[in-house]
């Protein structure tokens, strides 16, 4: 395994507990289920934790080192790297608004006194958000779905948001964060999809939660882009194409692998190989330039750091799938069997174009601010 950032204690430790992780991977793949075990190592070794500051019970572990955690799951488990980086995009944004704002220090503390697993539904959400809310005495009454929900099936707690029609008769969306153990809180048995099958992304249904006023985090303006996607997709995109990246050095490998005793390509594996290579770079290149951007969530959050990060995500995404496909192409019809890790890594990548913002809308956004339309 290729190593981009120097080895730290903590990647040392997943290299140590990967051959379960593959093993499980194999086995949460076929039935379609969350990675249970995986995480329930993770907590053991005390992961969920590992980037909240130490004055506040973590370990101290830096933004880029915890990329780079993730990258090195993803080698032998690219649900529980994805799933994983769900929970920790949420965490770096908690410790930027405590580093920067002074904020937030008491969710950390919980999280990393109970080694929490956070689920975040921010994604699907976007910026119009889904579920109403009606406020009832000390809170809010909420009920909706929330869809495409990683790690529900063994997650702690929601981090979400729903909206909420205010007394000048103008829509807004509230955050807030919710335990699963809450009444009327549900997960639904619907993750049943093609790749990332071991996430758990189940849907998690919301039958009339109550909400306390205590809750609320932010209050936005429904369908607007509001300062705060500055910070979340800064220290988010990073995280999350991790996996991807972890996904495409894993092809690479198999695919070097198997092309030094696969005779059928002999004429040419070399330049298919050298193509996949060139093409891994660019992925691994752009990666690293974002979590540069992030610079340890030192960063001052802004319109052009935020175009810049979702450029960056939209090719690392291109550029993964690509370097699947052609380690694909590079050993044949023996990837196509199951039997072959490459098979799922396939299928897993095919994932990386769901994250905001998809390419379409990406191109979109970015077009309009540097049109200033």
């Amino acid at each position: 395994m290729e190593t981009l950032i120097k080895s730290s204690n903590w990647t040392t430790k997943i290299q140590g507990i990967g051959t379960d992780f593959a093993r499980n991977a194999l086995k949460h793949d076929l039935d379609g289920t969350f990675v249970k075990d995986n995480y329930l190592k993770l907590k053991e070794l005390k992961f969920f934790s590992a980037a909240i500051p130490v004055e506040l019970g973590g370990a101290g572990v830096s933004h880029k080192e915890m990329c780079d955690i993730i990258r090195t799951i993803a080698h032998y488990c690219s649900s529980t790297a994805l799933a994983f980086s769900m929970h920790q995009h949420l965490i770096s944004a908690a410790v930027w608004n405590y580093k920067h704002k002074g904020i937030g220090q008491d969710m950390l503390r919980h999280v990393a006194e109970n080694e929490l697993a956070l689920i975040s539904t921010g994604a699907r959400d976007w910026l119009g958000s889904n579920g109403e809310m009606r406020k009832t005495s000390g809170g809010y009454i909420f009920s909706g779905t929330k869809h495409f929900a990683s790690q529900s099936a063994g997650g702690d707690v929601v981090v979400t948001s729903g909206t909420y029609l205010n007394k000048n008769n103008a829509w807004e969306v509230l955050h807030f964060s919710v335990p699963m153990t809450t009444s009327g809180v549900s997960i639904l048995d619907n993750w049943d999809v093609m790749g990332m099958r071991g996430t758990g992304s189940n849907s998690i249904r919301f039958e009339e939660v109550f909400i306390p006023d205590s809750a609320i985090t932010l209050s936005r303006p429904k369908n607007e882009f509001h300062p705060v996607w500055h910070v979340v997709l800064t220290v988010a995109l990073p995280l999350i194409m991790s996996a991807y990246v972890g996904i495409a050095e894993k092809a690479k490998d198999i695919a070097i692998e198997k092309g030094k005793t696969y005779h059928r390509n002999q004429n040419h594996i070399a330049t298919l190989i050298g193509r996949l290579n060139n093409v891994v770079l660019s992925a691994q290149t752009e990666w690293k330039a974002m979590y540069n951007m992030a610079n340890e969530l030192n960063f001052k959050p802004g319109e052009a750091i935020t175009i810049d990060m979702l450029s960056h995500k939209t090719n690392v995404g291109e550029n993964t799938k690509k370097t699947v496909a052609y380690a694909m192409e590079a050993i044949g019809g023996q990837s196509f069997y199951r039997s072959n890790v490459l098979e799922r890594l396939f299928r897993d990548v095919q994932a990386s174009p769901f994250h905001p913002l998809p390419k379409w809308e990406q191109y979109a956004f970015t077009g309009k601010r540097l049109l200033k339309l």
